[in-house]
């Protein structure tokens, strides 16, 4: 046998493999940050809970014209949500969402002095806030090492071999297991990022993967063709 060895999909993953991708990882992005606009833990939790089923892009255009009217709870509230509907009506979901933006402010106001909790408890406590937004809050801002798995962290994971579970809390919990701590904090993001970008769902750009030598998917993923896709990923 010749040429180099392939990558096999078994979890638990091979440890040097694990850490020689976010080595790669690490060399190409060394300090990856959301790409939410925000300026302190308040506008990020709204940014984030703003951005479930909607891009970054989208919802930056649409809080850059919101923050500069309304940055904190006070002066949410008094916005108001007939106030607010119309600074989102361009992000899915908007009317639901701008209720829970408006009840945690709420919440953020009466219960924790206008100060947004940085625990995970008080935080997932908050309206339209789960575990994934929190744990890209807590992420970002440096408290907890979390990963959270929105649709590019649970694609890449697979693709990558990291993880085989059915559920993003499941997927979290294999990550959190394999992932060598001094890459932990920035790994959601690497992976994030590795896959709104290079590793897509629709176009993977294998040839142009810095890590396309680690992957045991990248031999299906070629033979799909530049249009096609893994089923379930």
């Amino acid at each position: 046998m010749t040429g180099a060895m392939v990558p096999v999909l078994v979890w638990p993953p091979d440890e040097d493999r694990v850490e020689a991708i976010f080595d790669r990882l690490a060399r190409i992005m060394p300090e990856p940050k959301t790409e939410l606009h925000f300026h302190d833990a308040y506008t990020l939790t709204v940014a984030v809970a703003l951005s479930a089923q909607a891009t970054d892009v989208a919802v930056n255009k649409a809080t850059d014209k919101l923050f500069a009217v309304a940055d904190t709870p006070a002066k949410m509230l008094e916005l108001g949500e007939a106030g607010l509907t119309p600074f989102i009506a361009s992000i899915g979901l908007y009317r639901n969402k701008a209720k829970n933006v408006i009840a945690l402010s709420r919440m953020v106001l009466e219960l924790h002095g206008g100060v947004v909790p940085l625990n995970r408890v008080d935080l997932q406590a908050l309206p339209g806030v789960g575990r994934k937004t929190a744990s890209v809050v807590l992420n970002e801002l440096g408290i907890e090492p979390a990963i959270a798995v929105d649709t590019h962290v649970f694609r890449v994971s697979h693709r990558l071999g990291l993880a085989n579970a059915a559920t993003p809390d499941k997927v979290e919990a294999q990550l959190h297991r394999i992932v060598p701590e001094a890459y932990l904090a920035k790994a959601h993001h690497w992976l994030i990022l590795h896959g709104r970008y290079t590793c897509t769902a629709r176009k993977p750009n294998c040839a142009g993967c810095p890590v396309a030598d680690l992957c045991p998917s990248r031999a299906g993923l070629m033979m799909t063709g530049p249009t096609g896709t893994v089923p379930g990923y």
